[in-house]
């Protein structure tokens, strides 16, 4: 489990450091920075998957993704004394991303290359520095793996043994180090992140592949488009818990009932309502009947990652649905950390009385995104690797 999450540079999260709980909430206005700390974690998640740096261009590269104001807003800015403005630079330009978990924590420092590139691809932004350490904060007795530049390193006991010096500056650790003999703590952080759980907007338009019986093989996690919501829920009722399956049903929906049909390999998906003669397929639900349907499958997971992440699940619910679905996250969070983003008061107040749940409220102070009621000494500690 996540314990703690910091983010340097990325776009209004200027320098943020969150601590974690099992449930975690993330809520503020419009335009405080709930995106960008999602998208922060995609990122991050982007790492393990061989792709960060592709991810960066897709968002308009570094210098699109960097804080966009000075590097220090002095209090006479503040005051209006002064206009915002800004100066001389003290630190290099670093966009920088971590978290301390349960086992290991891990950092990267992505940075511009040298001007002296003759690379083609010279706005490629390169990874300065990385780091794995044990423990709830970075420090050097604990660190584990060290990366500089294109030199790595592992601690053996007391000592350290370089066990590569020629890494692509473009790759992360995860991509060029992830060896059982050479580095296992490597393989193992990888393999940990490859399991989180992104889920953002099911679409429940005419032509969204979840209205519409698909080929079907067993689905233990639910695709991020949904497509195959009939074999998922086909799997969780031979390998799930189909006790909790049917009890969301009628928790959100009171008398209905789900059936799953199969015709040559195609799975379909039929809803029955008191007072209907006949069963409603994906293609007849409502937008909002159907994305919740999309939930329950997902948050029943027989297969539980590490992280889940739900991105406003309130999208096109009815507001009556947010208890019911507050009461399926918090089920959900009994067997993996949850992360919920949402603006939604009815859901954000059925959340707020679970007496775990970790509630961060963001808003913004000068263009950067801070927590709400969060002073100097309530952050969790956290040291960034050097370069």
């Amino acid at each position: 489990m996540l314990s703690t999450l910091a983010i340097a540079n990325y776009r209004s999260l200027r320098s943020i450091t969150l601590p974690l709980g099992r449930l975690n909430l993330i809520t503020g206005a419009n335009g405080s920075g709930k995106s960008n700390l999602y998208r922060a974690l995609r990122l991050l998640a982007e790492t393990a998957q061989g792709n960060v740096v592709s991810a960066l261009a897709r968002e308009g590269g570094l210098r699109t993704t960097l804080w966009a104001g000075p590097e220090h807003i002095s209090p006479r800015m503040q005051r209006g004394d002064v206009p915002i403005q800004g100066g001389p630079r003290h630190e290099s330009l670093a966009l920088k991303l971590g978290f301390a978990a349960d086992d290991f924590g891990y950092a990267i420092d992505f940075g511009f290359p040298k001007p002296s590139s003759q690379s083609a691809f010279s706005l490629d932004p390169e990874i300065k520095s990385e780091a794995i350490w044990a423990g709830p904060f970075l420090r050097l007795p604990s660190v584990l793996v060290d990366r500089r530049g294109a030199m790595a390193r592992t601690r053996d006991g007391r000592n350290w043994r370089i066990v590569a010096e020629h890494l692509n500056a473009f790759e992360s650790i995860f991509t060029q180090l992830a060896d059982p003999e050479r580095a296992s703590e490597v393989l193992s952080l990888r393999e940990s992140i490859r399991a989180w759980r992104f889920y953002d907007h099911f679409r429940s338009d005419v032509d969204a592949p979840a209205r519409w019986a698909q080929l079907g093989t067993r689905t233990p996690v639910l695709s991020h488009d949904g497509r195959d919501l009939a074999a998922a829920w086909q799997t969780i009722r031979e390998i799930g818990d189909v006790g909790s399956l049917d009890a969301a049903v009628q928790d959100a929906f009171p008398g209905a009932e789900v059936a799953i049909t199969v015709d040559e390999g195609r799975f379909g998906l039929l809803f029955s309502q008191p007072g209907l003669l006949r069963s409603l397929s994906t293609a007849e639900l409502s937008d909002g009947t159907l994305r919740y349907l999309l939930w329950i499958a997902a948050l029943h997971t027989p297969r539980p990652p590490p992280l889940m992440v739900l991105n406003e699940p309130e999208t096109s619910l009815h507001p009556d649905l947010l208890p019911a679905l507050a009461r399926l996250i918090v089920q959900a969070a009994k067997r993996s950390q949850v992360w919920v983003v949402s603006h939604a008061p009815r859901l954000i107040e059925a959340l707020e009385s679970v007496p775990d749940c970790n509630v961060i409220r963001l808003e913004k102070d000068f263009s950067q995104t801070q927590i709400v009621g969060q002073r100097m000494l309530d952050e969790p500690a956290w040291h960034w690797p050097e370069r």
